[in-house]
């Protein structure tokens, strides 16, 4: 059986990745999730420092032994004085390294503020929508679409994106 390393012990991105793989590959996984340290700020505010993150948490967790290693991290851009949420997802398997982004979405006025004060988005969201551990749970793109993209999807999708040159590697 292959092994799936992901550099969170968040549940939502250990999740998505099994999703992620399961849907990709015929082949079993072991997925287990490693807690690392990103390097950058603890809320990345570009699309940069978002990506180095990204990429500091795979290399902190190759030492591992694994067939592929998933690095999730989400960031948030400033555009037109109003944030932006997204994630960067960072693959690779010894060979080769691969990445996608999510899709973005605008964050309301209140959060952007409160960003703005020093918060990170997951605490924003808790002041905001009064609830608590939200970037454990649904986070910013569950709580504004109501559940219709909930972050396992979120962050699905963009793994099954960074997984392209894996699948199709005579291409790449």
């Amino acid at each position: 059986m292959k092994k799936v390393v992901i550099a969170s012990k968040n549940p939502v991105k250990i999740n998505a990745t099994e999703k992620a793989f399961e849907d990709v590959f015929t082949d079993g996984f072991e997925f287990e999730g490693i807690s690392t340290d990103s390097l950058v700020s603890d809320q990345p505010l570009s699309d940069k420092e978002t990506l180095q993150g990204a990429t500091n948490r795979l290399k902190n967790v190759q030492h591992a032994e694994a067939d592929y290693y998933v690095s999730i991290e989400g960031g948030i851009d400033l555009l037109d004085n109003n944030y932006e949420a997204f994630a960067w997802v960072v693959i690779s398997d010894n060979n080769k390294i691969s990445k996608a982004k999510t899709a973005t979405f605008p964050l309301p006025l209140k959060i952007s503020d409160l960003i703005k004060q020093g918060y990170e988005l997951g605490e924003a969201d808790d002041i905001v929508f009064n609830r608590s551990n939200s970037k454990q749970k649904n986070g910013a793109v569950g709580i504004l679409t109501d559940n219709l993209i909930n972050r396992t999807n979120y962050y699905k999708h963009a793994i099954i994106l960074a997984l392209i040159p894996f699948t199709n590697s005579k291409l790449y």
